[in-house]
């Protein structure tokens, strides 16, 4: 199982990061179309925004779809060497900033700073001890009102038959233990989107939360089972992917 002395010896100097990430966006036929046909069409009721945060940016596969999207930026990473290829990637971005951390808090990020907080293929790494540190702390640095968007395991709720790749997800984690965290450090949930990673069956969880705002009064939140989410990136890739190209 994935830990955090396993998390910074992987994706730090011991890590090739020759392609910037790029190689996990390969099914969907790159991180643009990815961005675009996968992520954008979740979060676009939340951008643009004026302040955005990122945990894990690893080399800026997402980052470079968020900078134009803010104000202002921080991408928080638990891999010094993540920190510097942000920041030189990213050095002509004047209104981002990138900071290392711990790989359990978010404290170089100001309390109830942020509309947006975002991780995306970082996370399924975290177990269930991190990821209830981090919970506490986004709904720390969120504004009133503010929203974050998560992806992160659910193997101990997913379909994995015996023998097959569980893609080095945190064993200790499912969307309802995330979704526990949530209510328990006085988030509400928005939409939760268990998802089959690859060829693994709902072995993944998008998770949107908020920090409340007020007295207003909270839809309930939307449960979704996505078995096509594999499928979906099949498609992206023969069909929008080469416009990327464009």
């Amino acid at each position: 199982m994935p830990d955090l002395s396993w998390n910074t010896s992987l994706w730090g100097d011991n890590y090739g990061w020759e392609e910037a990430g790029e190689e996990w966006s390969v099914p969907w036929g790159g991180s643009e179309a990815q961005w675009y046909g996968s992520l954008f069409p979740r979060l676009h009721r939340l951008l643009p925004a004026s302040s955005i945060l990122e945990i894990a940016p690893g080399y800026g596969r997402w980052t470079r779809f968020l900078l134009p999207n803010c104000e202002r930026y921080l991408g928080i990473d638990l891999n010094a060497s993540c920190v510097e290829a942000c920041r030189n990637r990213f050095s002509n971005a004047s209104h981002a900033r990138f900071e290392s951390n711990d790989g359990l808090s978010l404290a170089a990020a100001p309390d109830a700073s942020f509309d947006v907080v975002f991780s995306f293929d970082s996370l399924v790494h975290a177990e269930i001890d991190v990821l209830q540190a981090y919970v506490a702390e986004i709904l720390r640095k969120l504004k009133p009102g503010g929203t974050a968007f998560i992806h992160h395991s659910n193997y101990a709720q997913s379909q994995l038959v015996e023998g097959q790749n569980d893609h080095s997800r945190a064993h200790s984690v499912s969307a309802s233990a995330v979704a526990d965290l949530v209510s328990v450090h006085g988030g509400q949930m928005v939409v939760q989107e268990v998802v089959t990673w690859i060829d693994a069956a709902l072995l993944d969880c998008l998770t949107m939360f908020r920090r409340p705002a007020g007295q207003a009064e909270v839809p309930a939140p939307v449960h979704l089972s996505n078995p096509y989410f594999a499928d979906e990136a099949r498609l992206i890739a023969h069909f929008q992917a080469p416009y990327s190209a464009i």
